[in-house]
């Protein structure tokens, strides 16, 4: 499933490609995704103008110039397209005379010759119409946690203290911090020497703040290789992640740590594999500081 930093890149490729850009038309498949596009919605977004794309936690926000046709709302209240990329979304901006690929579920018809296509193969993404751009943002916000770059330190602290959850699950947790799957919370714990199994209540307060800053370093560092591609992935332009290749642990089952040269481990947590270095990641106590690594993995 893609992640915070795959979400981004996507936000960040479509922006200057359809900011500004026109919807005259959509076109849908007759295969259903998570959840159906309503007929009509069709006629509420032909016509809309995208204003901006934002990200909140997975989620695509595309802002669009009609205002909110309800009347209700805060001054300046707006419609939004919102968007969630499932397990194999892709959500991309190309000219109208390329190539339709398999799977292409929903097509937004833009002015000067260009589509922006929501393509899923196994359908559990989704792409939703709100009259409201506040009514959507509040109901985000309701359920989801700490965008991991906004992570208040005591606060921080203090709610890892009241939990019995393993770190894994903790991280899982898009109420605790939005945004985070399984990748990048396996490589944040890699980055922060803590092991998945512990308990959040077990951690010290120098160790929930490694914890805290490994989380925001790991995101940039993947926002800045553009996400990881494992299968589906591709940004709003249509270009792979490369992150994958600088994976400390995640997938490296039996591989070597890039630190001491251990063989990384996988455990089941929180229903999903979890990768970890046992030397570096004790079950208790700190493990040693992670070093980069002398080249990328594959090289």
């Amino acid at each position: 499933m893609p992640e915070l930093p795959e979400v981004e890149t996507v936000v960040r490729d479509l922006r200057p490609l359809l900011t500004g850009r026109k919807i005259v038309g959509v076109r849908k498949s007759k295969q259903k995704l998570r959840h159906a596009w309503k007929p009509e919605w069709d006629a509420a977004v032909t016509g809309a103008k995208v204003t901006g794309l934002r990200r909140r936690g997975k989620w695509i926000l595309v802002d669009l110039d009609t205002p909110n046709p309800t009347g209700g709302g805060p001054k300046g209240d707006h419609t939004v397209l919102v968007v969630h990329l499932g397990m194999t979304g892709q959500f991309t901006a190309v000219p109208a005379t390329e190539s339709e690929p398999d799977h292409l579920h929903l097509v937004f018809e833009l002015d000067r010759g260009k589509q922006l296509r929501f393509r899923d193969p196994r359908r559990f993404g989704s792409v939703e119409y709100h009259p409201s751009a506040a009514d959507a943002d509040y109901g985000l916000d309701a359920f989801l946690g700490w965008e991991p770059f906004d992570i208040d330190p005591e606060e921080f602290r203090q709610s890892l203290a009241l939990t019995r959850q393993n770190l894994k699950a903790v991280l899982l947790n898009q109420a605790f911090v939005a945004g985070v799957g399984n990748i990048y919370a396996d490589e944040a714990l890699f980055r922060a020497r803590l092991h998945p199994a512990r308990p959040g209540s077990s951690l010290t307060a120098d160790e929930c703040d490694r914890l805290r800053e490994a989380i925001a370093a790991v995101m940039t560092r993947a926002i800045e290789t553009r996400g990881s591609t494992i299968r589906d992935y591709v940004g709003g332009s249509g270009l792979r992640g490369g992150f994958q290749n600088e994976h400390a642990v995640y997938g490296r089952t039996g591989e070597p740590c890039p630190v001491c040269r251990g063989a990384v481990a996988c455990v089941r947590l929180a229903g999903r594999s979890s990768h970890f270095c046992p030397q570096c990641q004790p079950r208790e106590g700190a493990g040693r500081a992670p070093r980069p690594r002398a080249s990328p993995r594959g090289s």
